[in-house]
C-alpha cells in the first residue's frame, strides 16, 4: 500500500524538482502557486541565467511558452501523484491547438504565471490541456496542449524503436 502524502502549506514550499521528472537547468519553472482539482498555477521569473536567456533582447523568446506550459503540466501530474504517494512519471508533449504568443518575448526582471488546466483524459494517458501565461492580470500566451503520459514510459520507447 502506498502512503498519501500531504502537500505544505504554500504549496510554493514544495520544490518543484520534486514533482517533475527534469533536472536543472532544464527546470524553467520557479514556483508552485496553487493548485486545484485538474489545474494548476506555477511561476517563472527572468533572470540572465534563465535557461533559454538572450542576452541581445535582454528576454526568454515567447516560443519557450510551450514549455512553461508543459512544465506546469508535468508538475500538476506530479503533485498528483505525490499526493497519491506514486512516484513521478516521464510525459510527452504531443502538440498544441489554437497556440497564440501575444508578446514578443519574456522580460528580464519580470514573473509570469502560467495556469493550466486538464480538459480531457484518456486511461491511455493521452490528455488535453487549457494553458494560460499570465503577466500581473494581463494574458500574455494561450494554447490547449496535448500531452501523453505513459504508464511504463521506457516500455513506450522500446515500442515505438521497434
Amino acid at each position: 500500500m502506498t502512503q498519501k502524502y500531504l502537500l505544505p502549506e504554500p504549496l510554493s514550499q514544495l520544490p518543484v524538482a520534486e514533482v517533475v521528472p527534469h533536472r536543472d537547468p532544464m527546470i524553467l519553472i520557479d514556483t508552485l502557486i496553487e493548485y486545484g482539482t485538474d489545474t494548476l498555477l506555477t511561476q517563472t521569473c527572468i533572470t540572465g541565467q534563465s535557461p533559454y536567456f538572450d542576452a541581445t533582447i535582454d528576454a526568454v523568446p515567447n516560443y519557450v511558452g510551450i514549455e512553461y506550459m508543459a512544465q506546469s503540466i508535468a508538475a500538476l501530474a506530479g503533485v498528483e501523484a505525490k499526493s497519491r504517494g506514486e512516484a513521478i512519471r516521464v510525459g510527452f508533449l504531443l502538440g498544441s491547438r489554437k497556440l497564440k504568443m501575444h508578446i514578443p518575448h519574456y522580460r528580464e526582471g519580470e514573473c509570469y504565471r502560467t495556469r493550466v488546466t486538464r480538459l480531457y483524459q484518456e486511461e491511455s494517458g493521452l490528455a488535453v490541456f487549457d494553458c494560460q501565461i499570465f503577466h500581473n492580470d494581463t494574458l500574455v500566451a494561450e494554447a490547449n496542449v496535448n500531452v501523453f503520459q505513459p504508464q511504463d514510459a521506457l516500455a513506450y520507447i522500446s515500442e515505438s524503436q521497434g
